[in-house]
């Protein structure tokens, strides 16, 4: 009885392999991983799954897919490459996650769940000739699919001898439209930073000009935005709102504003809001000279106040030195509402919320669940009304905590369904993965919200914290140190971050000096400054902050506190669990 050989069929066959991929793995190992997985959730197995598509295997790099159909199997690889070139606008080339795509038509072998032979082998071939981002295929894809797929041409590349195969092979390069952006460095290229001084800039608080002191939150929600918007342009330096806002209501100098901060420019101005029309006047200062370089007013319908910050942010902009194109500036826009009552609800909540008090959180939370009535679909509401409720939760300041950090995630993602481009709904977002311990998800979000607005203080502070959680002091330190220079009166929690992170790194002096500089410390910085003095030797000073410790939190355990902090490696737990035995804290 003859034994059936290995069945064979024609298959549509796509290699598929990350580009650089050890240079990204070295670079940001975790981060890397994190975003690769999330591709494949969200773009790339549904794209495969829409044109009928199977995934034969994968590896940490590439995947090999089956298609019954020469044309889904090029609408696949052409759907990927042009998504993934949108998504990596908001990431820096150096973090770029590019794709290079072979695919043909030919005899292929079946085994079991995978499949061999000539087909996938130049199929393999044609992808190692891809250039980043692009789509190589064969002559017998070119003649199968011929012009029947609309925006995709073919660009005759001729016969190319490839690796292990005999016979040269008729390539043909895919033309999408629009192109698909190219990586300007090589797979093994050094990636370098070697771009000049950013100019800097600080925002004053806008001067409520209407008479009508309830306009004051009116003018400093506005002045927020337009710091925000500001801080999407990655070639610039924007001081943070909390330092901004030291100088409300008081007469300056825009040169010792300039020196405090350590800034180029001063933007100030005023507005005046009467009934449904706006009048805001804005001017920019050279510090050095003291002289106006750029003055605008806008008198328009209050409805026109998007339009506004816009023109704003790109007049000024274009302005600074350097000739920063606005047209380039690959920002990322939120979506605004069109109900202007929903806009201010949210300026108002934004403004008390920063006041870390207990009833003017209450009063946030109403004004947002207001916004969200008038506009359910204002994303940017759904996200601060996280962050409140995130607030009360971190504080203690509602009943049932589960119940609110429950609350939380359903906001946020709600705000993230309506708007993937707020970088507070994934600077919230990574908080709240890492409060789950879920660190792969918290470093895509943390990626993203750094890239929507690279200059946001709280965003900033956040990636050097999350660093540090991931076994990355050093690098946490550097981070956590330019948020500080983006906002020099930053909240006393950056000096913990900072302590928290020097410690991690064994610069054990740093750590000391961080946290001392915190005038209202709980137990949880005088457990950590007594196991920095134990690993530095201090006995007297780590016994005594030991005691104060235990002094506000008689029931303190060092498991049940270590269980509080986010480490992903053992050997940074250890590390802290090492130097709060040695100050005598008990397990």
């Amino acid at each position: 009885m003859d034994v059936p050989g290995p069945e064979r069929r024609l298959a549509a066959v796509v290699a598929a392999d990350v580009v650089g991929y050890s240079r990204l793995m070295e670079a940001d190992e975790t981060g890397t991983l994190a975003r690769l997985k999330t591709h494949r959730i969200e773009l790339i197995d549904p794209a495969i799954a829409k044109n009928r598509g199977r995934i034969i295997k994968t590896t940490g790099d590439g995947m090999l897919l089956e298609f019954h159909s020469v044309a889904d199997a090029v609408l696949c690889a052409a759907e990927i490459q042009r998504r993934m070139s949108r998504r990596n606008t908001d990431v820096s080339p150096a973090r770029w996650i590019q794709f290079r795509i072979g695919i043909n038509l030919g005899d292929v072998i079946a085994e079991e769940n995978d499949i061999f032979g000539d087909g996938v082998n130049v199929a393999a071939r044609l992808e190692s000739l891809a250039e980043p981002g692009g789509i190589y295929v064969s002559g017998a894809v070119r003649d199968q699919v011929g012009d029947r797929l609309d925006e995709i041409a073919f660009e005759d590349l001729g016969d190319q001898n490839v690796k292990n195969i005999a016979r040269p092979i008729r390539v043909f390069r895919v033309r999408l439209q629009p192109e698909v952006t190219i990586a300007p460095q090589s797979e093994d290229a050094t990636v370098t930073t070697t771009s000049p001084k950013k100019p800097s800039i600080a925002v004053l608080p806008l001067v409520n000009m209407s008479g009508d002191p309830e306009q004051e939150f009116f003018a400093d929600g506005l002045t927020e935005d337009i710091i925000t918007e500001l801080s999407r342009f990655r070639d610039l330096l924007v001081i943070s709102r909390n330092s901004s806002f030291v100088y409300k209501g008081k007469a300056v100098k825009v040169q010792e504003v300039a020196r405090e901060f350590g800034v180029e420019y001063i933007l100030e101005g005023s507005v005046r809001k009467a009934g449904g029309r706006i009048r805001v006047t804005v001017q920019l200062i050279d510090a050095e000279t003291d002289r106006h370089i750029w003055a605008e007013r806008y008198d328009r319908e209050l409805e026109d106040i998007f339009a506004i910050q816009d023109e704003m942010t790109c007049a000024i902009v274009a302005t600074l030195p350097g000739r920063v194109e606005a047209a380039t500036h690959d920002r990322a826009k939120r979506k605004p509402t069109d109900n202007m009552a929903a806009y201010e609800c949210v300026l108002t909540a934004k403004v008390l919320h920063h006041r870390s008090l207990r009833e003017d959180n209450a009063a946030a939370l109403r004004l947002l669940d207001r916004a969200i009535a008038l506009d359910p679909n204002y994303a940017h509401a759904h996200a601060w009304k996280g962050c409140v409720l995130g607030q009360a939760w971190t504080y203690g300041w509602c009943e049932d905590r589960e119940a609110i950090f429950q609350q939380v995630s359903a906001e946020l993602e709600v705000a993230l369904a309506l708007d993937g481009n707020d970088s507070d709904v994934h600077r919230i977002l990574a908080a709240l993965s890492l409060n789950r311990d879920e660190h792969d998800r918290a470093a895509y979000h943390q990626e993203r919200a750094l890239a929507l607005n690279p200059n946001y203080d709280l965003v900033v502070v956040q990636q050097g914290e999350l660093l540090t959680w991931l076994g990355r002091p050093e690098e946490g330190i550097d981070w956590i140190k330019k948020a500080m220079r983006l906002n020099p009166y930053h909240p006393e929690r950056f000096w913990s971050h900072l302590g928290r992170a020097c410690y991690c790194a064994e610069r054990y002096a740093e750590a000391a000096e961080a946290f001392s500089r915190i005038t209202r410390p709980d137990y949880t910085h005088h457990a950590f400054l007594a196991a920095t003095f134990a690993q530095m030797g201090n006995d007297v000073a780590a016994a005594a902050h030991a005691a104060e410790a235990l002094k506000r939190e008689p029931k303190f355990s060092i498991a049940v506190y270590l269980a509080t902090q986010h480490y992903k490696r053992q050997v940074d737990r250890k590390r802290h669990e090492a130097g709060l035995v040695k100050a005598g804290l008990t397990a």
